[in-house]
């Protein structure tokens, strides 16, 4: 009720203040739209770089007809299988970036992941990796395949969380929108997996 009362021209005001903030509406924006990659994972006979699945193969079909008809300047990978086939399924001039791999990690004894790189290095590889991609195409839309671990981090820094703080898990093809201009960075959508219902 107090909002309201202050006004329909300074509420609107404040509103599009918030946006701006937020990189919303900002001319110039760059929008990355990071994907993890399809599913591997479903009867999986390779453990070193494996295929999609047909799972995963669906999925990434799935993910490549919401994109269809969404402008997008660039579509860059890691190299790993799983996110080439993924981004493979979206265009065929895909740019590869090594930088965007997993996190370096092993299976510990107790069947739970042991991360062998630290997240200071994941961020640094992927903003590294991320930046130059923004500069390449700024003011543009850019679909970037990559991992989940890695995107995790990369994602925990735009938010400015501490590692291990962001209770996360980006699903199967799962798009999650970072919106750049400049120096500021603002996460804009986390986990959207709406191509997959």
């Amino acid at each position: 009720m107090l909002l309201m009362a202050a006004g329909a021209e300074r509420m609107t005001g404040a509103m599009r203040t918030l946006e701006a903030a937020f990189l919303i509406g900002v001319e110039g924006v760059t929008e990355v739209w990071l994907v993890r990659h399809a599913d591997c994972y479903q009867d999986m006979a390779d453990g070193a770089d494996p295929p999609l699945s047909a799972l995963g193969r669906m999925q990434a079909d799935m993910l490549a007809e919401r994109l269809r008809d969404l402008e997008h300047a660039a579509v860059y990978s890691s190299p790993y299988r799983r996110a080439l086939e993924t981004a493979r399924a979206i265009t065929d001039d895909v740019n590869i970036d090594d930088r965007l791999v997993e996190m370096d990690m092993e299976i510990g004894d107790d069947g739970g992941f042991e991360f062998k790189e630290p997240p200071s290095g994941v961020v640094e590889r992927m903003s590294a990796a991320i930046n130059e991609i923004v500069l390449a195409h700024a003011g543009r839309r850019v679909i970037v395949v990559a991992h989940g671990a890695a995107m995790i981090m990369y994602l925990t820094h735009v938010l400015r969380l501490e590692p291990g703080q962001l209770r996360f898990l980006p699903y199967y093809t799962s798009v999650n929108v970072v919106r750049v201009l400049g120096d500021r960075q603002m996460v804009s959508t986390l986990g959207d997996t709406s191509h997959l219902e």
